[in-house]
This record gives C-alpha cells, structure tokens and sequence, in this order.
C-alpha cells in the first residue's frame, strides 16, 4: 500500500464519528452562524469542526436510504450512503460501480460504517465528484452483478450551489483559537529558555 493510499484508509476510517455528528439533529454548537436549511428535497447543515458542511437526503420506505455528501474547506469530499435494511459489516472494504450521468466510477473503494441505526458505506471522490454530482439526475450503484441501489438526485444543483456557499463561509472565517486551561498556563512557564536549577 502507497503512502497515498494508506492515508486515504486511515481518513476513511475516521468519517464515521462525523457522520453521526452530521445527522444529529439541530445546528451543531460552534457552527451557529451558519443555519442549516432545506434546498428541495436536501438538507444542507455545517459540521461540527467547521471545516466542512454537509448535504443529506433520506429516500422514503421500503429502503429509507440515506445519502450525504461531505464537503471540507481543503476542498475533500465524501459520500456516505446507509440503509436501515443492509447487513454491512463496520470497516468492511467494498469494490462498489458508481455510475452519474456523466461519470462513472467502476471498482472503487469503499468503507462499511454504522451511523444512527443505519449501516453502509462512506468513500470519498476527487475534485470534480461535486460538478458531477450537481449535474446529473441520478446516482447508480452496483455491487458486481447486484444492484445496490438506484437514486434520483433531482434538485441536487441546487443543493450542491448551497453547499458550496456553506464552505465557503467556514473557509473564510478564522478557526478560534483554543481555549487555554489553568492547567496549560501553569505547565508552560513564562520564559522556557531561561537557565533552570540542574538539581530539577
């Protein structure tokens, strides 16, 4: 495995705890001056690290499949789609077919994850997934010879415009600084390159 694609595993295996963050309900705290709203059919809401916003869609039943597609102001991405009804194993690797109107994205890695009582898969996208995205009317996926599913992604140009403009607010504001504790001020001494008793 190249050093590339290693990071790319470890990343992949981080996204779940966002994933839960994002589909808790309600704005997440430290991310207020963005409000979550509805674009259509989509939900477009801040993470809760401010370093990105989400889009989110919930197919109705049999399936009630969720999709969200993750955008970070460094410009990743990622999708993640669940389903009340699938059987995937968390941290489970998949070779899935991606198919948008146009592009299409065969044998391309995967992650099983578990998010709000839903199980699925998370995987990210180059640069371009997004303008993909927003352009086409559906989202296919296969598992081989096996339909995973088949999604209408109606109203998503608009949603992906929202998006963007959620980003770009976070990529503009300045990330507050940490809070410093009393216990940091008392471990950092005021002049650390003063000479010190050699006895300590």
């Amino acid at each position: 495995m190249t050093a590339r694609s290693s990071a790319r595993a470890r990343a992949l295996f981080q996204l779940p705890a966002l994933v839960v963050a994002a589909l808790a309900p309600g704005t997440p705290a430290g991310a207020q001056d963005y409000a979550t709203r509805d674009v259509g059919a989509w939900l477009v809401s801040p993470s809760s690290d401010r370093q990105g916003c989400f889009l989110t869609r919930t197919y109705p039943a049999p399936r009630d499949t969720t999709v969200q597609f993750g955008l970070d102001v460094d410009g990743a991405n990622r999708l993640t789609v669940l389903s009340p009804n699938w059987s995937i194993r968390a941290k489970e690797r998949l070779r899935l077919d991606f198919r948008l109107a146009k592009a299409s994205f065969p044998r391309h890695t995967a992650i099983g994850i578990a998010a709000e009582g839903k199980r699925g898969f998370v995987t990210t996208f180059g640069a371009a997934f997004p303008d993909h995205l927003a352009a086409s009317p559906f989202l296919h996926i296969r598992r081989g010879d096996v339909p995973v599913e088949e999604l209408s992604l109606d109203g998503s140009g608009a949603a992906i415009g929202e998006l963007r403009a959620c980003v770009a607010r976070y990529r503009a504001a300045p990330v507050p600084p940490r809070a410093t504790t009393k216990g940091d001020r008392r471990r950092i001494p005021l002049d650390p390159f003063a000479k010190r008793d050699s006895r300590q």
